[in-house]
């Protein structure tokens, strides 16, 4: 009988941590730029806190995104079963 081949484990690049330090240091210095950018030209605002606050945006996204994660930590808390909720149902 012929030898049978193992076939090489596939890798792919998002596993190798330099790749994801690459791509967190680009959005990292993508978002800075932005902040920057945010110095060098006029804004039509409608409200005087979008002036005010430099990338005033990027701030409420995160605040945004932050109160959505906490939100639903606690929603987790008060909606959360045990792990056999549903399999006692099934045994009635």
């Amino acid at each position: 009988m012929a030898k049978q081949k193992t076939p090489a484990k596939k890798t792919y690049w998002l596993e190798d941590k330099k790749n994801v330090d690459k791509i967190w240091y680009a959005l990292i210095g993508l978002c800075a730029i932005s902040v920057i950018i945010d110095f060098f030209y006029h804004k039509h605002v409608k409200y005087t806190v979008e002036d005010l606050i430099p990338g005033m945006y990027g701030w409420f996204g995160l605040a945004s995104c932050v109160a959505l994660v906490m939100g639903a930590k606690i929603l987790r808390i008060i909606v959360n079963r045990r792990e056999d909720y549903y399999d006692e149902a099934e045994d009635d």
